[in-house]
């Protein structure tokens, strides 16, 4: 994304989310500035995309399909819109190669799947919808509560399809779902803006500020919550995650200047700090989606791993507690379990010793063995035993189709699931630029 299209509003600054004095005290002028500007702005190229799609129907999405899995240089006469947007997911930031794309992602795999599912819904998901804006605009969609099965679904899809060695590459499971997620937001954008989302409190719906904390909660967030549960990594290793999550941000839209350069956990604590102060207070709805979070990975340890329900439950509230802290789940209302808690910290401390005992185990130069296929992680919705349905992957959904608010392709042939056409391509898609 150009400079020149993220360039600064003369906007208000948003009433429920801080002052601009005292983000100006706390961060100094250029920081307040990059907020201000971050909180009144939404994704401009993936807009005007979702305002041609429902001036022009049919033809603009088939040319934004057709370009996102094989290329603009592949679409006849593109839309403006649909081509301004292709040519900045097109345009490799200078750091994407193919070491980056072949095997920057390999440490997330050193986690089971089990971890994975955890860390996403007890730690990025539940700080997610903490955020008043994003769960405003959740409720807007009429599925507060009976869509979060498929919200974890098809966010806990994306992420193993993004992460998977190779599926960045343009056209690609992985290029392919991220692009279907920043058009999800987009459509998401609009529709919160149609019926009645208040800008001038929370700012422009699923803003800048708002997509660049929920980058930090699929990557600080979730990689502490994994920490705390045994299963560190070492600081080349979160290097090479959150550059690969840079190149994932820039498909997604987010402005470069909130998350480009972060190298490790300090450096995304002194952004995440400022996208913090200016998140707001909690309201009533994001207690509704953090216990209704919970209850459904519950459900799913108890499918996958043979958990208890009550146990799970009970472990999982234990966990958000160590991973959010006693403050933010009292006021969310989730109570918490001292015996449940006690028995946490020895089987973590087994864990990390045994990983660090393998860890040592490996040869010099040893990489995690690279995955041929997304984990299967058994997402809440999905059965052990029959192929997960096919829905577009997104964190923020009310639309069917990652392309238009009212219809779903029927097609079986999810992208990255394995066996799928998209996902036996992974690794042979375009090469970055």
């Amino acid at each position: 994304m150009t400079q020149a299209t993220l360039g600064a509003r003369p906007r208000e600054w948003p009433t429920a989310r801080s002052s601009r004095q005292g983000i100006l005290a706390q961060f100094g002028d250029g920081r307040a500035d990059l907020a201000g500007w971050a909180l009144t702005t939404g994704d401009p190229l993936a807009d005007a995309v979702v305002e041609e799609l429902h001036s022009s129907g049919h033809d603009a999405r088939a040319k934004l399909h057709h370009g996102i899995e094989h290329g603009l240089a592949s679409v006849d006469d593109p839309p403006p819109g649909v081509a301004a947007l292709l040519e900045q997911t097109e345009t490799a930031p200078a750091y994407v190669d193919d070491t980056l794309l072949d095997e920057a992602s390999l440490p997330f795999f050193s986690a089971p799947p089990p971890v994975h599912i955890v860390s996403l819904a007890a730690g990025a998901l539940v700080r997610t919808y903490q955020s008043p804006s994003m769960a405003t605009v959740l409720a807007m969609t009429g599925r507060l509560v009976d869509g979060v099965p498929r919200r974890l679904r098809e966010t806990g899809r994306w992420v193993n399809t993004a992460m998977l060695p190779g599926s960045l590459r343009r056209g690609n499971a992985g290029y392919v779902a991220t692009l279907q997620v920043r058009m999800m937001h987009a459509h998401m954008r609009r529709l919160a803006r149609r019926r009645g989302y208040d800008e001038a409190a929370y700012g422009v719906p699923v803003n800048q500020v708002d997509l660049a904390r929920t980058w930090m909660d699929f990557t600080l967030v979730s990689y502490r919550a994994e920490e705390i549960m045994g299963f560190p990594r070492t600081s080349a290793e979160l290097a090479s995650l959150y550059r690969y999550w840079s190149y994932v941000g820039h498909l997604l839209g987010v402005d470069p200047r909130l998350i480009e350069g972060i190298s490790g956990h300090d450096d995304a604590q002194r952004v995440d700090d400022l996208m913090q102060a200016v998140t707001g207070p909690a309201i009533p709805e994001t207690a509704v989606l953090a216990a209704a979070t919970l209850e459904t990975i519950a459900g799913t340890l108890n499918e996958v791993a043979r958990v208890p329900h009550g146990m799970a439950r009970q472990a999982l509230r234990a966990l958000a507690r160590r991973f959010h802290g006693n403050t933010v789940l009292d006021e969310l209302g989730l109570p918490g379990g001292a015996v449940t808690d006690a028995l946490l910290s020895p089987a973590f401390h087994a864990i990390r010793i045994r990983r660090n005992r393998l860890r040592r185990d490996r040869p010099p130069g040893g990489k995690p063995s690279r995955p041929t296929s997304p984990p299967r992680a058994n997402w809440p919705g999905t059965s052990r035993n029959r192929r997960p349905t096919s829905t577009p992957p997104g964190p923020v959904s009310n639309s069917d189709s990652p392309y238009d608010d009212s219809r779903r392709s029927n097609g079986e042939d999810h992208a990255g699931h394995p066996g799928s056409r998209s996902h036996r391509q992974a690794r042979g898609g375009h090469r970055s630029e």
